[in-house]
Order: structure tokens, then C-alpha cells, then sequence
């Protein structure tokens, strides 16, 4: 006899479940067999009592149970966490190799079968973000796991902070704040600044005030595929945050590198970041809207940028707001095109699960329409192998970036 409470559930839940899918929805349980308290493992079953899977439940949350195993056998001790942080980090250290797996996100949520959890590793810092009430009760065993092993590996931690600042967690009826995990295991710290190295190019990383985590991991190889298409032009990068897109134009030879930004402290960021990486002749922060700043230079017809990247924020965190998104993802790739010369450049991408590929391509098909321009697609890329994306598990799959020669 299993230990667990016995949630039965929906023949559309038991479907999704079967195919791999990894959360139950509330209105997908039927009943329920056996005490529980939120965060607690469950057993998910059929309507008849035929076993699916074992997960964390939290009645507050639209996700009931998050599934975490579908085998009877497994027993859910340090053992277990243990073998599946191992499986995480080695399927990093291979598909990223030793020195980029010195910056790159090592858990990636559903897609490690960590549910809700966040990891990233800058440098010596370790990133986390916990958004699952269950992860959240076994969060100290699990970051002390993970510190010892990558100390195993020869990778020095020097602190692990958390950036639980968001409002998701309220959703899982957790609370929102941020600051340092304390543990034996790692002495006190209150340099909340690292320095990391990718591509080649240094950046100071402020895991307490930047943006998500600190830096945003997953435009490694985008980043790194733009180079060869900057060199000998004029680039003008849009929603630079860190300066990112912008440093490595700037280091493949761009003649001219205007990296803009509505944040003044995001633009003080990728100034200092050109001026670390000795590129701060080629490559100046501009603080300005982005949608302003694109119709003012289509207004004044300037053909100073022959190539131009565009990487906003997610537009749309949810399906009901994909209509809003559509529309000001058309507006500023729009006005790109009708920036960029015959023969020009357009790098340009969305970072939300909720804009999928197909709308994304069809709004570029209708941007390029009405710019009455044609494409000529040189790349299309996703996210890095360090953000996998599970075929199983659609919300996985996120990041859409093209490369096109406009024509």
C-alpha cells in the first residue's frame, strides 16, 4: 500500500498525463482518497484507480499536483534529488561544455523535473528562483545538494541568492522576497556582484537588482551567431538591457553600435560593459523608448542602421493578452524593415511561450507585407540547450529568433 493521497482525475487530465505532461489542473481531479497537506507528495490515478504519476500537491494553486515521477519504485529521499541534480549538471557540462557551463542556467523547471525551479550559475554565484510550494519545502536539501556537488566538479561557490521577488509565488500561496540562502556549507557574503565571461565578453552581473535573475542566459548562441553579420556595419540594438546583443556586434567588427534602452540604469549597465570589454568607441547606451524612438526615425526617413536587432521584453505573459502582443510585435518589427536599405539586416525574436512560432511567423510575414519588403531568412534558433525544451512539455518552448536579409 502507497502512503500517498490518491488523486483521481479527468480522462482529458489522464490523457495529458500519458503524453507526458507533468501538471493536473484543479478542475482536472474528480476525487480524493486520503489525508494530505499542501506541498506534500500525492499519487495521481485514473478514474479507475490506475496509477499516473506521484507529484506535489497545493490546493491554492490552478496547478493541483505537479508531477514529478511516473515510477512506482522511486523513493523520494536525499538519494533521489541527489541522482536527479547529477543527471542536470552532467547533461550541462556535456551539451555546454566546461567553460560555458560556468554561466548557464543548470535547472531549467519542468524540463529537469524540477518543478518551479529556477537555477543559474554566474561565476561563483548561484541564482535561484522557487515558484512551486513543494520544490519551496525541500529547497534547503536540494541547495545544499547542489553546492556540494559542484564543488565535486571544481566549481567554487561563493554564495547562493534568491530572487523570489516575484508576483507568481502569491499564486502558490508563498511569499515574495529576495536575498541570500544561509548555509554551513557556504561562509556569509554581501557582494551581491559577480563577474562572468561569455563569448569572450566580460559583464558585471547584479543577481540582486538585475532583471530576472541578474542576466538572461538562454541568447548565449544568438548572441554569438549575430557576430559575423555586424562586422564593417551600423547596428542599432533595440530593448538592450544589458547591453548583450550590442557588445558582441560590437566585438564582430560593427563600425557603429547604438544600444537603446528605457531603462537609465540598463543603459548605465551596457555603457559600463563597453567600456570593460574596450569597445565604448564603437558602442554607446541610448536611454529612450524603443517605440518612440523607431517612429521619430521613420518619421525623419534616417538610413543611418543598416542592421538592426530586436529583442523586447515578453509583450504577453498570458493567452489572453496575445492579441495586445501581436500588435506591438508587428509595430516595431514594421518599422525595422521600413528602417533597414535593400540589402540590410534584421535580427529579431519574442521570448513568450504565448506568442507561438506560427503567430510569430505570420506576423512577420504582415510586417514585411506591409513594409513591402521580402525576407530572406538566414537562421531561425530557439533558446540554448541549457533552457532543454521538451517536446512533452509545450511551455518549455519559448524563444523564437530569426536572422533575415531584407530584400
Amino acid at each position: 500500500m502507497r502512503p500517498y493521497a490518491r488523486f483521481f482525475i479527468t480522462p482529458k487530465g489522464e490523457r495529458a498525463a500519458r503524453n507526458g505532461h507533468p501538471w493536473v489542473f484543479g478542475e482536472e481531479v474528480t476525487k480524493v482518497e486520503g489525508e494530505y497537506t499542501n506541498g506534500d507528495l500525492v499519487d495521481v490515478v485514473t478514474s479507475k484507480g490506475k496509477y499516473l504519476g506521484t507529484g506535489f500537491v497545493n490546493d491554492i494553486s490552478k496547478i493541483r499536483v505537479r508531477i514529478i515521477s511516473t515510477n512506482t519504485n522511486d523513493k523520494f529521499d536525499e538519494v533521489f534529488w541527489e541522482r536527479r541534480l547529477r543527471y542536470a549538471l552532467d547533461y550541462r557540462m556535456t551539451v555546454m561544455g566546461p567553460e560555458d557551463f560556468k554561466c548557464c542556467r543548470l535547472i531549467f523547471g519542468e524540463a529537469d523535473q524540477f518543478p518551479g525551479l529556477t537555477v543559474d550559475l554566474f561565476n561563483d554565484l548561484i541564482v535561484t528562483q522557487t515558484l512551486s510550494l513543494g520544490t519551496e519545502l525541500r529547497k534547503r536539501m536540494l541547495f545544499e545538494l547542489l553546492i556540494k556537488i559542484l564543488k565535486e566538479m571544481g566549481i567554487p561557490v561563493r554564495g547562493l541568492f534568491e530572487r523570489n521577488d516575484v508576483k507568481i509565488r502569491r499564486l502558490e500561496g508563498m511569499e515574495e522576497g529576495k536575498g541570500w540562502f544561509a548555509s554551513d556549507l557556504i561562509p556569509p557574503t554581501t557582494d551581491v556582484t559577480t563577474q562572468i565571461v561569455e563569448n569572450g565578453i566580460n559583464y558585471t552581473v547584479d543577481v540582486e537588482n538585475g532583471q530576472k535573475t541578474g542576466f538572461f542566459l538562454d541568447q548565449k548562441y544568438n548572441r554569438q551567431a549575430i557576430r559575423k553579420i555586424a562586422r564593417g556595419r551600423h547596428v542599432l540594438d533595440c530593448f538592450t538591457h544589458t547591453g548583450s546583443f550590442a557588445l558582441n556586434a560590437a566585438k564582430g567588427g560593427a563600425v557603429k553600435v547604438t544600444a537603446v534602452d528605457i531603462s537609465a540604469e540598463a543603459v548605465r549597465m551596457a555603457d559600463h560593459n563597453a567600456k570593460i570589454n574596450g569597445v565604448d568607441n564603437v558602442m554607446k547606451g541610448l536611454e529612450d523608448n524603443v517605440f518612440d524612438l523607431l517612429s521619430k526615425l521613420v518619421n525623419e526617413k534616417n538610413k543611418d542602421y543598416d542592421f538592426i536587432i530586436l529583442d523586447p521584453p515578453a509583450f504577453t505573459k498570458s493567452g489572453s493578452t496575445v492579441k495586445n502582443a501581436i500588435r506591438g510585435y508587428k509595430e516595431i518589427n514594421l518599422k525595422a524593415m521600413k528602417l533597414l536599405p535593400r540589402g540590410g539586416y534584421l535580427a529579431t525574436c519574442s521570448c513568450s511561450h504565448f506568442m507561438k512560432e506560427d503567430l510569430f511567423v505570420e506576423m512577420l510575414h504582415e510586417a514585411a507585407k506591409d513594409a513591402n519588403v521580402s525576407l530572406r531568412q538566414i537562421e531561425a534558433r530557439q533558446q540554448g540547450p541549457d533552457h532543454p525544451i521538451l517536446w512533452n512539455v509545450p511551455e518549455t518552448n519559448y524563444l523564437k529568433f530569426y536572422i533575415f536579409q531584407v530584400v
